[in-house]
């Protein structure tokens, strides 16, 4: 095919494990581009802290540690921020889409909290801001909510979208091991962080519950809005318990539009053994979506990594180089039209799991059940065991109560003289 349009250039902004896996998968598609996209692509500039000596895995003419280099080149019409965090890279995106630049990025912890401002940004300049890798690495979801699902009202996207934590979980579902171990393992893989905080507390999850929510309600949720809770503090027999009631721990995302307002959340969650979800182990991910006319669907697939997380911001670039060559920019901004309420984390209704250490004497099941009823929570299923000298473990799963109800009923139990301990309260999936 003869070639009739110049080379789109592009800048690279990091050049870390992604920004690597960027620039390795553009040199391996860079016979094939012009054939599936239209045009070249031709890397112009790589930003990083700073130069190396040597590095023989990416062109060492392309590096620069001068922004400077990138904004005064008027031949670079994309921009790859994939620095992470949010200052500067913000300042960079900003200045990038103010002066005709598209940008694609894969930075949560950034769309999260001003989403807003770098889609509105790209609309007033007349550029596209993309970032399909911001959510689940190489899952497709971000553009399956823009796009391929608009005809339907979106009532939940629920699912795991944090490799580190499942890893976790599935090593103490799966051999047994307490949290500490786990986590032992998972960094020494390289699946967690030196700091874990972000993976281990629900973070990172609830940055991409934030950005997903938003698309798929079409209404603004930020980061702030996000109910989070980490897995730190489950523990091997709390996945036993789990078992024993034919269902697994998954740290899940959950965003729902009600008629009373929009939550969303991040927490532990027991999810039967039946569902989908449970089998989604390792570091893999999986989002499901219901849609009023689509009904279910579920996106599956690895939610992290060098490749994966490249597929994802590199599928971004050849659509910006696309619209770039069709002259179509700006097609797809902010969807936010609506103004939804946020729910607060105390009116959301779930069933829960509870585990607690009691006195094992007559009339203790008995004021339990009293004190839970009081407060309108009712029991689906509950275990008593031994669980030492004079004491007893009671599980129980309750029926769909209403969270503040719930917390006040444990707040009055753990003020009970027979009460030793409240060991677990987990959310269940219903």
């Amino acid at each position: 095919m003869e070639k009739e349009t110049k080379p789109i250039r592009i800048a690279i902004m990091g050049a870390g494990t992604v920004g690597g896996g960027v620039y390795k998968l553009l040199q391996m598609r860079k016979n094939d581009m012009y054939q599936r996209v239209g045009t070249d692509i031709e890397i112009a500039k790589i930003l990083v802290k700073s130069i190396p000596e040597t590095r023989k895995d990416v062109d060492a003419s392309l590096l620069t540690e001068n922004f400077e280099d990138i904004m005064n080149d008027d031949s670079i019409q994309l921009v790859v921020e994939v620095m992470g965090g949010i200052e500067p890279a913000r300042t960079f995106i900003l200045r990038c889409l103010n002066s005709g630049k598209s940008v694609v990025s894969a930075n949560k912890d950034l769309i999260a909290v001003h989403g807003r401002e770098l889609l509105d940004a790209a609309e007033a300049n007349g550029v596209d801001f993309m970032f399909e890798a911001s959510c689940a690495g190489g899952i497709p979801i971000i553009r399956p909510l823009k796009q391929c699902l608009i005809a339907n009202e979106i009532t939940e996207i629920m699912g795991i979208v944090n490799g580190t934590t499942n890893y976790i979980l599935t090593k103490m579902d799966q051999e047994g091991m307490e949290f500490e171990e786990a986590l032992a393992k998972a960094t020494e893989l390289g699946y967690a962080e030196a700091d874990p905080t972000a993976d281990v507390e629900g973070l990172d999850a609830g940055r991409k519950m934030a950005i997903m929510g938003s698309i798929g309600f079409h209404s603004r949720i930020t980061f702030d809005d996000v109910y989070t809770e980490g897995i730190t503090h489950i523990t091997s027999k709390d996945i036993k318990y789990a078992k024993d009631m034919d269902c697994v721990i998954k740290l899940l995302g959950i965003a729902r539009n009600t008629d009373s307002g929009v939550e969303v959340r991040v927490h532990p969650t027991l999810i039967s053994k039946e569902h989908p979800l449970a089998s989604v182990n390792d570091v893999f991910n999986a989002v499901f979506v219901h849609g009023d006319a689509v009904d279910d669907t579920m996106f599956y697939g690895r939610g992290a990594g060098e490749m994966p997380t490249a597929s994802a911001v590199v599928g971004d670039v050849l659509e910006v180089a696309r619209n770039i060559k069709s002259n179509c920019l700006g097609m797809f901004g902010c969807s936010c039209y609506r103004e939804l309420p946020i729910k607060q984390i105390g009116d959301i209704e779930s069933k829960y799991f509870m585990r607690m250490v009691v006195r094992d004497c007559a009339g203790v099941l008995g004021n339990v059940a009293s004190i839970l009823g009081n407060n309108h929570v009712s029991i689906e299923k509950i275990i008593q065991k031994p669980a030492g000298c004079d004491t007893a473990e009671i599980v129980a799963i309750t029926d769909v109560v209403q969270e503040k109800n719930f917390k006040a009923a444990m707040q009055t139990l753990n003020d009970m003289s027979f009460v030793q301990e409240i060991s677990s309260m987990i959310r269940v999936y219903a």
